[in-house]
């Protein structure tokens, strides 16, 4: 008989596509991960990696497998999700994915309240992209998802996820502090034609809705600077080397020599919980959405 603690870790491994980040999903280390996966190849007699380069690449077999483990995972959510709803007590493990800035500014207070008000719920988290976690949420390796979209990038909606609206979270203008525009209530974009800009990469969500937001308005954007973290963003406006448009969400205090200017029409990106359709019932689950959604409206 397949041991469902070695097809987890496959399943984990066809959908990170590593052993690392299967590791990191499961709480495990990758080498446990690594014998759970050589222990199923001696269970099955059936190759199931292969070597590429410093990595590995599942095989043919494997990716059937691993279909195979999602549909059984599946199955024992369903009965432990039975279990939980006749208790009626949140508990057991809860694996839970958020973007960097509400795994910085939001879950830290979500996880300490929850472990005051339910012992017994044994909550982890990890830090993924948003539009990655939706996927996870839908393939079983997350139960719980807190994820953002924007105007011009919808979240996407699977048939077999639920989502809730629990809060908005509002965009300032940092400029430094020696900036003309630092003494002013509110900017609008047509205003912000000829700043030096510092950004996301091209291809992530916030750089898009920014050169769309600045081309509406009529200005070419001229990025200067190109950095994923916003605290490295913050960083560069407060050396003077730009302006950038930053959520309040996970932000924290602004160093001296950074001044937050509103925009005006002020950018909203929306956040969600995500979780599989028919978990909602999950006492977990609910305990958990439940908590956020007061953490969102107290902000």
């Amino acid at each position: 008989m397949l041991d469902l603690s070695r097809l987890r870790a496959l399943h984990a491994v066809s959908v990170y596509g590593s052993v690392a980040g299967a590791a990191t999903a499961l709480g495990y280390t990758p080498s446990a991960v690594s014998q759970q996966i050589a222990k199923l190849e001696r269970e099955t007699r059936t190759k199931l990696v292969e070597r590429r380069g410093r990595g590995i690449a599942l095989t043919g077999e494997a990716l059937q497998l691993a279909a195979t483990a999602q549909e059984l995972l599946a199955i024992v959510e369903r009965a432990e999700t039975a279990l939980e709803e006749r208790r009626g007590l949140p508990t057991g493990r809860l694996t839970v994915g958020a973007f960097a800035s509400a795994a910085r500014g939001l879950l830290p207070g979500v996880l300490a309240e929850l472990a005051a008000l339910h012992p017994t719920l044994d909550v982890r988290l990890t830090e993924v992209d948003p539009h990655l976690s939706v996927d996870l949420v839908a393939k079983g390796v997350l139960d719980l998802a807190v994820a953002h979209d924007w105007d011009i990038a919808p979240l996407p909606a699977p048939e077999n996820v639920e989502q809730l609206l629990i809060g908005e979270d509002l965009c300032d203008l940092l400029v430094p502090s020696s900036h003309p525009l630092a003494g002013r209530t509110d900017v609008r974009p047509q205003e912000l034609a000829a700043e030096r800009w510092i950004c996301q990469p091209p291809g992530t969500v916030c750089h898009d809705w920014l050169m769309r937001m600045l081309r509406a308005a009529g200005c070419e954007p001229d990025v200067a600077h190109r950095a994923e973290e916003h605290q490295t963003q913050v960083a560069l406006v407060g050396a003077g080397l730009g302006v950038a448009v930053i959520p309040r969400l996970g932000r924290g205090g602004l160093p001296s020599g950074v001044t937050a200017v509103g925009l005006s029409p002020v950018p909203v990106r929306r956040i969600y919980a995500v979780w599989r359709a028919g978990a909602g019932g999950r006492p977990g689950v609910r305990a958990a959405v439940g908590v956020l959604r007061g953490r969102c409206e107290g902000a």
